[in-house]
C-alpha cells in the first residue's frame, strides 16, 4: 500500500466520523433538512428495535420530527466506533460500514428522564458529493426511565 493510499483511507475515515457525529447533531437539534441530507437517495432507516418504524429516510425524518417534540432536551453520545471500508486489494471502495455504540438520555417535557443504550449499524456509500449514509439500524439494548429532574 502507497501512502497515498494510506493518507486516501485516513481522509476516508475522517470523512465518516463527521457523517455519524452530524447525524447525531442533526438528530438532537431536530435539523431534519440536515438529517436527510446525510442520505444517499434511497437511504433507509430501522429504529424498529427502540419502538420506532422502519422506512426511507424522508418518512423517517417526518416521524421523528413528530416525535422528538415530546423531548425538552436530546444528546446521542456515539462512541467506540468501529469502521471497516472496502477493500478493492488493497485500495479503498466506495462502501463502508461503522458499528458504534451510543448512550442516549432524553427529558421529556414533563421533566421525567428516558436513557437508553445500544448499537447503531451505518451503512455508507462514497458519492460525487462525499461519504453518505445509505442506511441506518439502531439495536437498542437497555433503557432507563426516572423521576422528575425538572426542580
Amino acid at each position: 500500500m502507497t501512502q497515498r493510499v494510506d493518507l486516501s483511507t485516513v481522509m476516508d475515515r475522517l470523512a465518516i466520523d463527521d457523517l455519524v457525529t452530524g447525524y447525531a447533531v442533526a438528530v438532537d437539534d431536530g435539523d431534519w433538512s440536515a438529517f436527510r441530507a446525510l442520505f444517499t437517495d434511497d437511504g433507509r432507516v430501522d429504529y424498529r428495535s427502540p419502538g420506532g418504524i422502519e422506512g426511507p429516510v424522508a418518512e423517517v425524518a417526518h416521524w421523528l420530527a413528530e416525535s422528538m417534540r415530546l423531548f425538552s432536551v436530546r444528546q446521542h453520545l456515539i462512541v467506540n466506533r468501529r469502521v471497516t471500508i472496502q477493500d478493492l486489494g488493497g485500495y479503498p471502495g466506495d462502501r463502508a460500514e461503522v458499528q458504534a455504540d451510543y448512550v442516549n438520555p432524553m427529558r421529556f417535557e414533563s421533566g421525567e428522564d428516558l436513557v437508553g443504550g445500544g448499537r447503531y449499524r451505518f451503512s455508507l456509500t462514497r458519492t460525487d458529493d462525499g461519504w453518505r449514509l445509505s442506511g441506518v439500524v439502531v439495536k437498542e439494548l437497555w433503557r432507563r426511565t426516572g423521576g422528575d429532574r425538572s426542580s
